[in-house]
């Protein structure tokens, strides 16, 4: 009997960085994958998924509609207890032999609970990583929630073993999102935009450009991520280079982002920025090569951007303590500091590529493991 492998899909990033697995497990001929579609996933306005999925083959079999609208941290916490209701019921019609969830979102949290609950084994993808934010305690809760660690770097699974977890069920396998940048090391076609939803100016890709994405940040209010955002799009105006900008993802604050995009692109003359909600995995990987420099707080611009060598300026705690490669120099919100810093990345030609979150086999690795593996879920802690 082949083991059903029930895999939660919640969003753009979630699915950019488990695209090769589900792929993967859906060749195997030793698992069934059930694929759950929930979340902003199903949002056209935070980029909804399901024909990027149908392009693929990839068809769920249950979607889920919990994403409370409105800015505020409460809309989150609500949105988690209607999460863990949805993913309770889907679970128990479906009955998969295990779950997987990635990262260190509320929707992972949601994932994680009912699980737990339901008696199914729940594999956690990127357990044990350092970051700021509210991440970093979900991520750490979900590690003890989780019955297997499929871990990104070995520093990351060395610290899921210091948290007790036996080591028989933590794996380093790298992140699956790095097995995609194989088909990512391009030029980009000047007619990119033709097949892109966009707002702003048409870039044809005949000058070098910035990539810029800027998430909230949960812990901070709602005054603090305004503020950073308008500092950054000022300081962007001033910078003589082409600004590709991408909408913010769904966390608490994420509608004081957007407003703040909106307003300063019905407000200004802008020639040199083009906006943008969402492309597929292989499409954002072929921008972030092709970027003289990457700028704002997206975990990508860690983990893909070190690994094809592309210069980075994190901005904020969002990142704080993240383990980062050569390309990254951190900033503060800060004009005269962030232009400095986009300046000397830009004239930084001595980047070289690291792998420091894989080496481009996850997916087939974790595949391996979960056709050889006969999941439970009682476990203690090893100290």
């Amino acid at each position: 009997m082949k083991k059903k492998i029930c895999v939660v899909i919640t969003n753009r990033a979630n699915f950019a960085r488990m695209k090769s697995l589900l792929i993967e497990i859906k060749k195997s001929k030793k698992l069934t994958l059930q694929l759950v579609l929930s979340g902003s996933a199903l949002s056209h306005r935070f980029g909804e998924l399901e024909n990027e999925l149908s392009k693929n083959k990839l068809y769920p079999i249950a979607r889920s509609y919990y994403l409370i609208d409105g800015s505020d941290p409460i809309a989150q916490a609500k949105s988690t207890s209607l999460a863990i209701s949805e993913f309770a019921t889907i679970f128990y019609k479906t009955k998969p032999h295990l779950i997987i969830t990635v990262g260190d979102r509320y929707e992972t949290m949601a994932t994680a609970i009912a699980s737990t609950y339901s008696n199914i084994p729940l594999a956690h993808l990127q357990g044990g990583e350092v970051s700021g934010n509210l991440d970093e305690m979900v991520r750490h809760a979900i590690t003890k929630l989780s019955s297997y660690h499929f871990t990104t770097t070995k520093s990351s699974m060395n610290r899921v073993i210091k948290m007790g977890e036996e080591k028989k069920r933590v794996f380093f396998s790298g992140c699956p999102g790095m097995d995609l940048l194989k088909y990512c090391e391009k030029k980009i076609d000047k007619n990119f935009f033709d097949k892109v939803s966009y707002t702003g100016k048409k870039f044809l890709f005949d000058k070098k450009y910035l990539l810029v994405v800027n998430h909230p940040v949960s812990t901070e209010n709602s005054k603090t991520n305004l503020n950073s955002i308008n500092v950054l799009l000022k300081t962007l105006k001033k910078v003589n280079f082409h600004k590709i900008l991408f909408w913010p993802n769904p966390d608490a604050f994420s509608d004081v982002i957007s407003s703040a995009i909106r307003i300063f692109r019905e407000r200004n003359t802008l020639n040199d920025f083009t906006f943008v909600i969402n492309v597929s995995p292989e499409n954002y990987g072929i921008l972030l090569y092709n970027a003289s420099c990457l700028v704002g707080n997206s975990s990508s611009f860690i983990r893909e951007g070190s690994q094809l060598g592309v210069p980075a300026v994190i901005l904020g705690k969002r990142q704080s303590n993240r383990e980062v490669g050569k390309n990254v120099i951190y900033c503060d919100y800060n004009s005269k500091d962030i232009i400095k810093k986009i300046d000397s990345q830009i004239k930084n030609i001595k980047i070289k590529k690291e792998k420091i979150y894989g080496y481009g086999k996850a997916a087939k690795i974790i595949t391996k493991i979960l056709e050889k593996t006969f999941p439970i879920t009682k476990k203690q802690i090893t100290y």
